[in-house]
């Protein structure tokens, strides 16, 4: 089975997780500078196989689109470009850097190294976003029993 790797999109960093081969667990891969992602992508999809892309989708609390997702999309139609093959999916990334954030600190990740690596809420989120799009799935793709009556 191939994996899934999920895009928790900035304009500085974006951090990057994929799932197993299994598809069962969403693990952190790396974060990387946005303006060489397009590399990274194609490089790890060379070496990889991958089914899917899920991308946060920039959202404000009333549910318009953030302000980001005028750099979002326009990545989003040169993935595309590169790689029709490739099924691209959004989820909604409302609330998902305060839970990095609150996870991290639950980690017990002292302050210092959390002011040093600013990235890695970026990992922790796009983890976040790929373990929403897995919940979310294995919801929906079993059929509800039908009704005997």
């Amino acid at each position: 089975m191939a994996r899934i790797i999920s895009i928790d999109y900035g304009r500085k960093r974006t951090g990057l997780a994929v799932t197993d081969s299994l598809q069962l667990i969403a693990n952190g891969l790396t974060t990387v500078p946005t303006h060489q992602l397009e590399h990274f992508l194609l490089d790890y999809l060379s070496r990889e196989e991958v089914e899917r892309v899920v991308v946060g989708l920039p959202r404000q609390m009333n549910g318009q689109m953030s302000e980001s997702w005028q750099y979002i999309e326009p990545f989003l139609n040169r993935l595309h470009k590169l790689r029709p093959e490739l099924p691209i999916g959004l989820v909604d990334e409302r609330f998902t850097s305060m839970l990095a954030q609150q996870t991290i600190i639950q980690s017990g990740i002292g302050r210092q190294r959390r002011r040093e690596d600013k990235g890695m809420i970026d990992e922790v989120s796009a983890t976040i976003i790929l373990q929403t799009y897995l919940e979310h799935r294995r919801c929906t793709d079993f059929p509800l029993p039908k009704s005997t009556d």
